[in-house]
């Protein structure tokens, strides 16, 4: 009689232990999120490794709660692929360039619209007054932004030497397919360019009878794509300082509790701001590694072709403002706030 008593009293615990490790177990799958981010960033780079850096602070922060799993290096596709991935929640969140962003919520271009701004500074100065309607932009398209890393200052690399605007509109010009701000300049300026994917320019650029001589890029995006490689010569002038987001679906944010939202947001905000800061010394560090590997700087401007370019600055904005990519009501903001910046200078 006491063996039976004993034996169903091991049952009950049994029973008892195996309800609660169900029942914990329950509890923990139900409290852990997983982000799935993908970026055309290739690995083992100084961004990547910021990414990889913010996921695992995310994961620790949130006691394994959040979980990021990233795709680098365009395995994803490009921007726009990516895109239709997170909307129908393949994805939840990307790291894009200016391009993508201009496919959520264009007016936010008017940030690397060529040959604005004169530096950071004055860009620094515009971004933070734009910023808190850039977000509510984003969020009204379904995305939370959640940092703001720029790409850095785009210049033109090419198989030939570029001199003037003349020299230039003989080249075969890579333009980013489906990009409006790269057809209005193309078209402003009389260039007839060659659109692809960015996943096929570096085979463009290695095939015998590639369809492309020429690029823009960022000096670290040169390098760290490999393009370079491929490429012997450069302009001086920078062209914009080129902006990028990161950034996660509304679909997947609001099923955050409340103290995970704010992890991602903070930690967001502050990779964006890292980032920044990567980009801004790396840039120049490309720059002088550029011409190490024997890339050649060349085309300054002068007084005349700095007006014609920005004469094709005027009527490039012009066509956006009219297709209403880029708001009146945002570059008018742009101009004025920049206009205020220098006469304060």
């Amino acid at each position: 009689m006491v063996l039976k008593q004993i034996s169903t009293a091991m049952t009950t615990c049994a029973l008892l232990y195996i309800a609660t490790f169900l029942l914990t177990t329950n509890v923990h799958a139900k409290e852990q999120y997983i982000l799935k981010f993908a970026t055309l960033v290739p690995p083992d780079t100084a961004w990547m490794k910021e990414i990889d850096h913010w996921a695992d602070e995310v994961y620790k922060k949130s006691n394994g709660r959040l979980k990021f799993k990233n795709y680098p290096g365009g395995v994803m596709g490009d921007e726009p692929d990516v895109l239709r991935k997170i909307r129908t929640r393949q994805l939840q969140g990307a790291f894009f360039t200016g391009y993508g962003v201009g496919r959520i919520y264009s007016s936010a271009r008017v940030l690397e619209m060529p040959f604005l701004f004169q530096n950071t500074d004055e860009s620094d100065y515009v971004r933070d007054r734009l910023m808190p309607e850039i977000e509510a932009g984003f969020r009204y398209k379904g995305f939370e932004l959640l940092g703001w890393p720029e790409i850095g200052s785009i210049h033109f690399f090419s198989k030939k030497p570029i001199n003037s605007l003349a020299e230039l509109k003989t080249r075969h010009i890579w333009l980013w397919q489906g990009d409006p701000v790269g057809e209005a300049f193309a078209d402003a300026s009389g260039v007839s360019p060659v659109p692809l994917s960015i996943i096929d320019v570096y085979t463009q650029l290695t095939a015998k009878h590639g369809s492309i001589d020429t690029v823009y890029n960022s000096a670290f995006g040169a390098l760290t794509m490999q393009w370079h490689t491929k490429l012997s010569y450069a302009s001086n002038i920078s062209m914009t300082n080129a902006i990028g987001s990161l950034v996660v679906s509304n679909q997947f944010f609001k099923k955050l509790p409340d103290d995970l939202q704010q992890l991602l947001k903070t930690t967001g905000k502050k990779t964006g701001e890292t980032i920044n800061a990567i980009t801004r010394r790396d840039n120049l560090q490309s720059i002088a590694l550029l011409k190490e590997s024997g890339i050649r700087f060349s085309w300054d401007w002068n007084d005349q072709e700095k007006q014609e370019m920005l004469a094709i600055r005027d009527k490039a904005a012009d066509e956006l403002i009219k297709s209403d990519y880029i708001s009146k009501k945002m570059f008018t903001r742009t101009t004025t706030m920049l206009n205020e910046f220098r006469a304060k200078q």
